[in-house]
């Protein structure tokens, strides 16, 4: 349904280091730079998720972001790489049978305040 997203940050090089650490066992990486715009991409190479300096002022609103994992592993991995980058993490890893059976996620915060979520359903 979406075709990319886009958010804007306080301190784009700290978001990217947040976001190359706990995206990358997701194979995701940055793969445009333009120096106040990064576009990261999957294995297909198409940025669909991009990084920008903040240009409209004011406060930012918590946004919240789920990437998809292809397994309970990539959840673990992601969570050890966000606690060694000292990211906030707001929910450990764990089932939410709330959500639905085989719902596996952790929840952590990127340096802007967001609420991501890196979830796999099997």
């Amino acid at each position: 349904m979406l075709d990319h997203v886009s958010l804007q940050c306080d301190d784009l090089g700290a978001a990217r280091e947040f976001y190359e650490t706990v995206l990358s066992p997701l194979g995701i990486t940055v793969s445009m730079d333009f120096g106040d715009v990064l576009g990261m991409s999957g294995p297909d190479g198409v940025p669909k998720f991009w990084l920008g300096k903040q240009t409209t002022g004011g406060t930012q609103r918590e946004i919240h972001l789920a990437f998809t994992a292809a397994n309970r592993a990539v959840v673990d991995t992601v969570h050890r790489a966000a606690k060694k980058l000292g990211a906030e993490v707001l929910h450990e890893p764990k089932e939410w049978p709330e959500y639905h059976p085989g719902y596996y996620a952790v929840f952590m915060r990127d340096p802007d305040g967001n609420n991501v979520e890196v979830v796999s359903h099997s």
